[in-house]
């Protein structure tokens, strides 16, 4: 079985982290730079192209090294969105809006974007919008209905939740208090 870092330089000789054993070599610069970026937090290719750029490594050079990377499974803009999805969606509470913004702002492109916020079920969305607008609907009970729809529902926008579903579940968590309140319809604005 051939060595999944093969390729990359001699690990001891400090090439492979990009040492001053690198004895000028871009590409291995390169590696260096971007398996320290690595190592702190997951990367989309984008960023870590934007990120050689900036420290004036050639673009043919960091191309051959971001494609040796992919090949081997370092970088895999799927699976970074995949993760970014389900950790700023539980994390954050993070509509499909947001999320795909985020996404698009960290160089992931179109269709990586759609599947990975597509993997976030309608009622996975709903229920943290159901949860967001009752912890935000209880911190502001002392207010008058009109007032305590709008700040939920300023919240859920905030947070990338489309429009209908805000209005739905900020209007049903009213009512299952009780609470009297006419909300435009959405479809109206």
């Amino acid at each position: 079985m051939p060595d999944q870092h093969e390729g990359f330089g001699d690990a001891d000789s400090g090439s492979w982290a990009g040492g001053s054993a690198d004895g000028g070599d871009p590409e291995a610069r390169a590696r260096g730079i971007c398996l320290r970026l690595l190592t702190s937090a997951p990367r989309t290719r984008a960023q870590l192209a934007q990120a050689l750029r900036r420290r004036g490594v050639d673009d043919d050079v960091a191309e051959s090294v971001l494609g040796r990377f992919s090949e081997v499974g370092l970088i895999d803009d799927a699976a970074f969105a995949d993760a970014w999805v389900d950790s700023r969606h539980a994390g954050r509470g993070l509509g499909r809006k947001a999320l795909a913004a985020e996404l698009r702002r960290r160089g992931v492109d179109e269709v990586t974007v759609r599947d990975a916020v597509e993997e976030l079920s309608p009622d996975q969305e709903e229920e943290t919008a159901r949860r967001l607008a009752r912890r935000k609907l209880a911190s502001s009970r002392g207010l008058d209905a009109a007032a305590r729809a709008r700040r939920a529902l300023a919240m859920l926008a905030r947070k990338g939740y489309a429009a209908g579903l805000a209005y739905r579940v900020v209007r049903e968590e009213l009512e299952a208090e009780g609470a009297e309140v006419e909300l435009p319809d959405p479809d109206m604005e």
